[in-house]
């Protein structure tokens, strides 16, 4: 399992930095958020894009996948009533596929909830189509780049599309594409599910379903800062062989960013240790 730190962490910093620091450290690789490359990411350049996987792979650092996927540019839904946005929207997920493959990435994490809304005045079934539909418009331009592209099940408190690993499931089946899957995110998880983190991956990794995992704490703070466990999560991601990357992700910084990358490294390279 590699353990790949989500750059905005250190996102006050030159990319060259964040390679530094999270090298130092002991991580595996980045987990990219695209608007921390560009407030256009989806116009970076093959050229550009070749030269920031040089600067990260010098490092001795690999790009696991992106993340955060449509903050930049601004404005953006999947759900929005009008059609031309969402094909713009649509436009902006495709090519973030390809800049994921020439970035080395092997997967894409659709956060997005304010990109993925329900409208004012327009019904959940209404939104979950369109939803629908562009994710599995996605999924071609996966295969195309040769990544996978994974819904990410996100608490109520953010969004009210999508809340459950079942329910992302659902999207995932009836769409029935092999280069889309879901997720676990452990603070969504911690938040929104009534199993435990543990029984979840039992539950849903021999499914094939699951395209990645994200560790964070329900405090929204990193791993081991909280009151969620993740020695028994890593002993079922063992139990079950997984093999993927692993991406460090919280939002609140304590003590800072440096900070708690640090804490959630050696945290979780313990944690790593002990399942080996």
């Amino acid at each position: 399992m590699k353990i790949a730190l989500c750059n905005e962490v250190l996102a006050g910093m030159s990319l060259e930095k964040q390679c530094e620091v999270a090298a130092a450290l002991g991580y595996d690789g980045l987990e990219v958020a695209p608007f921390t490359l560009s407030d256009a990411p989806e116009k970076i350049t093959s050229g550009e894009a070749a030269r920031i996987r040089a600067t990260i792979e010098s490092f001795g650092l690999t790009v696991t996948g992106l993340h955060w996927l449509l903050v930049k540019p601004e404005g953006l839904s999947l759900t929005h009533p009008d059609a031309d946005l969402r094909a713009r929207t649509l436009d902006v997920m495709s090519r973030l596929t390809g800049l994921c493959a020439e970035l080395g990435g092997m997967v894409l994490v659709h956060g997005s909830p304010k990109q993925r809304q329900i409208p004012d005045g327009e019904s959940h079934a209404v939104a979950l189509a369109r939803l629908q539909d562009g994710l599995a418009r996605v999924a071609e331009s996966a295969a195309a780049n040769g990544v996978i592209y994974c819904i990410e099940p996100l608490s109520p408190h953010e969004t009210s599309m999508l809340n459950t690993v079942a329910q992302a499931a659902e999207v995932v089946r009836t769409i029935d594409h092999p280069n889309l899957r879901t997720m676990i995110d452990c603070s969504a998880a911690g938040l929104s599910e009534r199993e435990s983190v543990p029984d979840l991956i039992d539950r849903w990794l021999p499914t094939g379903l699951i395209g990645h995992i994200q560790v964070n704490d329900p405090n929204r703070r990193g791993p081991g800062q909280g009151a969620m466990q993740f020695a028994p999560i890593f002993a079922a991601l063992k139990r079950h062989r997984y093999a993927g990357a692993i991406g460090v992700e919280p939002f609140d910084y304590v003590p800072d960013g440096p900070g708690v990358a640090a804490f959630s490294a050696g945290y979780l390279k313990g944690l790593r240790e002990a399942v080996a």
